[in-house]
């Protein structure tokens, strides 16, 4: 678990769950082999040079409002992925460890509605599926809510118990995919994972920062924009929007936050002879 300081904001990453299982499915292309090779690559990678991906959710504080960035997977949900079926952690526990209460949280904002990034939207009690933090905004790009409310879903019904409920409670704000959510937080479109996929932009007192959400899912894409995921919706965008993040943020002063990088899990894009690298 990490934290961070961009001048008046405080970002704290809360981990759910780390896997080196996902990588053959989501990019086929980063071999172990050819990871290995990359120097730097190896706090992001496993023993077998596999790669590792967090999934964890990041609360940022700013101008006294805590805003929750992606709600990972959750407890008790019926989900097409053994580890994920009716999982049980104790993330709500840990959340709370860190000085947070449900009842706190002002803002929730989901990059994309996809399995692992909704799915503490909600939790179960008696039966039903309530918001998880009830005094909370949920905002969605509206893009993506459209996108959404007819595409297929491969793991399970994820818009039913971590979406849908939100809209039913009053408590779903569907907003435009460049937002301003307070003077330091405002959503900066990166479509292409999904159709409405938004990254969430940091500035305060100067500093800057940019969580990714899926449009990097693994720091091999910063150096191989190029590389799309078997996830994505569609992949020359989404290799479009990356390349174009890549070269806008490299040699820049901005902290970027990747959604699942394990390891150190930020750092700043710099150039690498011809192509770029994460530095940490």
């Amino acid at each position: 678990m990490h934290k961070w300081q961009i001048g008046d904001v405080r970002i704290t990453q809360l981990v759910e769950l780390t896997t080196a299982s996902l990588g053959p499915h989501l990019l086929p292309q980063a071999t172990p082999e050819v990871l290995g090779a990359i120097d730097w690559m190896h706090p992001f990678t496993d023993d077998d040079n596999r790669l590792l991906l967090s999934i964890h959710s990041l609360i940022v504080e700013s101008q006294g409002q805590t805003v929750m960035v992606d709600t990972c997977i959750g407890n008790d949900k019926e989900r097409n992925y053994p580890r994920w079926n009716h999982m049980q952690s104790d993330f709500l526990e840990r959340f709370a460890a860190e000085g947070f209460s449900t009842d706190g949280v002002d803002t929730v904002l989901c990059t994309h509605m996809h399995v692992d990034h909704v799915g503490w939207n909600t939790r179960l009690v008696d039966g039903r599926w309530e918001a998880t933090f009830p005094n909370a905004d949920y905002l969605f790009a509206e893009d993506e809510w459209n996108h959404w409310r007819e595409e297929e879903q491969e793991y399970g019904p994820v818009i039913e118990d971590s979406v849908q409920p939100i809209f039913d409670a009053g408590k779903a704000v569907l907003v435009g995919q460049a937002h301003q959510v307070t003077d330091e937080i405002r959503l900066e479109p990166t479509p292409g994972h999904t159709p409405g996929h938004v990254s969430i932009h940091i500035t305060s007192q100067g500093e800057e920062a940019v969580i990714t959400g899926d449009m990097i899912h693994h720091p091999c894409q910063i150096k191989h924009p190029d590389w799309s995921s078997l996830a994505d919706h569609d992949g020359d965008m989404a290799a479009h929007t990356r390349s174009g993040f890549v070269e806008r943020y490299s040699d820049r002063p901005v902290l970027i936050i990747g959604t699942h990088f394990a390891g150190p899990t930020a750092g700043r894009i710099v150039k690498d002879g011809g192509s770029f690298r994460l530095d940490y």
